[in-house]
């Protein structure tokens, strides 16, 4: 997994030439810290990276070295073998003419190469549907993202995220399709006067169409849209609204880089102690949250305060001990 990020950052840098620590931590979805450490690695492996201070500064690789990231390496032959097993094309139905590209690309390496990737092909294969089924279903997918290619405008019942059992009718104007993990989302414009002008950009999850529709009316999406700057930004809005519970907590190392990886957790300042332990500020969404990602890690981890949360953790923990017989009646202290 770090692998993946250390190789992200090297390409994000490729592409922008200079991004702050911030932006890559909200791009990969990790905290600042890791993103420092991350930036600390790849310094010390060789890569010479640069930071510059002020309004416009940030981490910079030179222009000399980033075009030596554009040639196609080992590693990146076998993650574009691998590409064709992803359960994002199988979803879009693109298996085939990933297969014919890749025949392309093969054809076009040197016969060391050709063979490196026919052994990845023979010898490496990624099942991204585990044992318990493939993510949400959403059997409207093929016809949304029709509507996406065709630029058609798209009739659809939608369940209610927030009321179980309720349904809304929708006409709106697919501009993208975005696969977050195993989720699909489209980004439609809706509210639109007859398709023309006004309307609000919005995000539906694909799995809640409960019916959908091509319609024959068909619509533009403006040519300076960008669907990936656009999506960070509505995730990053979004993440700002979510509700915040701060707490004070101790961690070993261990179950600080876990609840860094957390999605309902945001790790801010931390002190390492003498003992080996880690004081940590950490906003979690609500009490219930926090409380149920400290009773995860177990002894690793203790909340320092507030005080009503370090009750939640030793209520809930002094449950968990009297359904397994350990004498001790629902809500009953032990002396401290």
């Amino acid at each position: 997994m770090r692998a993946d990020r250390l190789m992200s950052i090297l390409l994000h840098l490729q592409a922008q030439g200079r991004t702050t620590v911030r932006e890559l931590a909200e791009r990969l979805e990790v905290s600042e810290r890791t993103i420092r450490r991350d930036m600390d690695a790849l310094c010390a492996s060789g890569i010479p990276l640069y930071a510059l201070r002020g309004v416009q500064g940030g981490w910079v690789l030179p222009e000399g070295y980033r075009s030596k990231l554009t040639g196609l390496t080992s590693g990146e032959i076998r993650a574009l073998v691998l590409l064709q097993e992803s359960s994002v094309v199988r979803d879009l139905t693109l298996d085939g003419e990933t297969g014919s590209a890749m025949a392309k690309l093969l054809s076009a390496l040197p016969s060391d190469k050709r063979g490196e990737a026919e052994f990845v092909r023979r010898h490496l294969h990624i099942d991204g549907a585990g044992w318990h089924g493939a993510g949400e279903p959403a059997p409207w997918l093929q016809t949304v993202q029709q509507a996406v290619w065709e630029g058609r405008r798209l009739r659809f019942r939608y369940a209610s995220t927030y009321a179980e059992g309720r349904e809304t009718e929708k006409t709106v104007s697919p501009w993208g399709l975005v696969a977050k993990r195993q989720t699909w989302y489209f980004v439609a414009l809706a509210g639109e006067e007859n398709g023309e002008g006004g309307g609000e950009l919005r995000t539906y999850r694909v799995s809640r169409v409960l019916e959908a529709k091509l319609t024959e009316e068909r619509f533009e999406v403006p040519p300076d849209f960008d669907l990936a700057a656009w999506w960070e930004q509505s995730t990053r809005r979004f993440k700002e609204a979510l509700p915040k519970y701060p707490a004070t907590v101790r961690l070993r190392e261990e179950s600080l880089e876990r609840l860094e990886r957390e999605r309902f957790a945001s790790v801010g300042a931390a002190v390492r102690g003498e003992d080996g332990w880690i004081e940590a500020e950490v906003d979690f969404q609500t009490l219930e949250t926090a409380r149920d990602l400290l009773l995860v890690l177990g002894a690793s981890a203790a909340a320092i305060s507030p005080e009503e949360l370090r009750q939640a953790v030793r209520r809930a923990a002094e449950d968990v001990l009297t359904a397994y017989g350990g004498g001790l009646a629902i809500g009953e202290s032990r002396e401290e």
